[in-house]
């Protein structure tokens, strides 16, 4: 894979694309780049974000590529890259899922998932996990057994989840691009929590093999979180599957729908990113928020999760006493949902999917606040209860409707706009299926127009 020329602008902006350029132009190696990520890891150890370092991995990357030929460089060439312990494997990174018990029984990958395998292809040097909540059933990071994940904008408060660890090593500078899962908004609350740009992908737009252990009946979805959109747009070129496009009208007509239960500062947001359109030449027009949708698609995700999770102790003989009380309280829910109580769960999804299509009869992509609020404290939505009916409505009320994309198969980019209170806030932008590159232009438009974000940390290696 070749390298794309370097941006002319690229070593004015802080992101993944600007800390390959700098490699291209000989400002840095890749050895310098993976040691100032290695100090940053240390220096930043109270935010709890990298759960598994080998510092052997990442020197031994950087030096393979240093020594590469600049024909066979990809356009991430010689970036530091974090994987989240949950979801697609990388080659000798042992991910548990955030739990205590899978730490106990995990071996080292021999291989790459496939999405994993085409990610590095680009120049990423994979050398440590990311910090998630156990199984990766919150939208806040506690793990078990280890240290809570704190938000580098304000370390009193969550990063938000699944993806929390990687949302706080990438706002903390750490590393500039890291990999991250969304099964119900853990990629796009986390990104909303710490200032970021993340894509959840259309259904089948990135492979999940080659084992699908993370697939989730199609509601899970894998990709970046990272500073830029181009980050994540090269990071999606880069392992997108072929599917049929869907392109943008030639005016691009967004919706700007705000759930009554999202506060005024979320709304406020969601509002002037519609404006920022509105200059760009889009036509925006105000919706009724698609609630009840939201609300048929949460409880959907919430059968699944149980299931899966269920099915997942039990293939690794995990027993109820050696994860949280409300894994354990989960996985009896899924113990206890009968065969055709699933399969009437898929048959729901699929309707769902179908009549979500009405939101894109006249609009070629949504536009909503991703969160109801600030990011909460520490600790507020761990897996300390035990009552599922409470943890997943208090998920719910804190992210409105972000299960709908994953249930529905949509595409869902995250990105901010502005602060409140010295905190970043997101937005995000939905669309139907096929949708990812029309969405990630949408999202460019946005985010020129869109206050700068002052990160409380510069990225490793690359401080202008």
């Amino acid at each position: 894979m070749k390298a794309s020329p370097p941006d002319p602008e690229g070593l004015d902006v802080t992101d993944a694309t600007a800390l390959a350029a700098a490699i291209t132009a000989g400002q840095i190696s890749a050895c310098e780049l993976i040691e100032s990520s290695l100090a940053a890891c240390h220096a930043r150890v109270d935010l709890g974000a990298v759960v598994y370092l080998d510092e052997e991995m990442a020197r031994d990357g950087a030096k393979v590529a240093d020594a590469l030929p600049p024909d066979q460089r990809g356009p991430f060439h010689g970036v530091p890259f974090l994987v989240k312990d949950l979801g697609g494997s990388a080659k000798g990174l042992p991910a548990t899922a955030g739990s205590a018990a899978i730490r106990a029984r995990c071996r080292r990958p021999e291989s790459d998932s496939h999405l994993l395998h085409r990610l590095r292809r680009t120049g990423l040097i994979p050398f440590g996990l990311t910090a998630t909540p156990p199984f990766g059933l919150s939208l806040t990071c506690e793990p078990d057994g280890a240290a809570v994940t704190r938000n580098p904008w304000n370390p009193a408060l969550t990063p938000g989840g699944s993806s929390g660890g990687a949302a706080a090593a990438v706002a903390a500078g750490i590393v500039a691009i890291a990999h991250a899962t969304d099964a119900a908004g853990s990629i796009r609350v986390p990104a909303a929590c710490c200032g970021l740009t993340g894509l959840k992908p259309s259904r089948g737009a990135v492979p999940g093999g080659p084992d699908f252990a993370n697939y989730l009946m199609g509601i899970a979805s894998e990709l970046v979180l990272a500073r830029s959109v181009r980050d994540v747009k090269t990071a999606f070129e880069a392992v997108a599957q072929p599917m049929a496009p869907v392109y943008l009208s030639e005016r691009p007509r967004v919706a700007l729908a705000l759930p009554a239960r999202c506060g005024a500062d979320q709304c406020k947001a969601a509002e002037s990113a519609a404006d920022a359109l509105r200059d760009a030449g889009c036509e925006v027009r105000d919706i009724r928020a698609p609630d009840q949708l939201g609300d048929e698609a949460h409880a959907i995700a919430r059968t699944i999760l149980a299931v899966s999770l269920a099915e997942w102790l039990t293939a690794l003989k995990i027993h109820d006493d050696e994860v949280p009380p409300l894994a354990a309280a989960m996985a009896a829910e899924g113990r206890a949902t009968s065969a055709t109580a699933l399969f009437a769960t898929s048959r729901q999804l699929a309707h769902l999917k179908k009549r979500s299509r009405k939101l894109f009869k006249s609009a070629d992509a949504v536009l909503m606040p991703i969160l109801s609020s600030a990011p909460p404290v520490v600790g507020a939505l761990d897996l300390s209860g035990s009552s599922p009916d409470d943890h997943m409505a208090r998920l719910e009320a804190f992210a409105p409707n972000a299960a709908l994309a994953n249930v529905a198969g949509l595409s869902a980019l995250a990105l901010p706009f502005g602060l409140a209170n010295g905190l970043p806030i997101g937005v995000h932008l939905i669309g139907p299926p096929g949708s990812d590159f029309a969405l990630l232009k949408l999202g460019a438009l946005i985010e020129a127009r869109a206050p700068a974000i002052p990160f409380p940390h510069p990225i490793a290696g690359l401080t202008t």
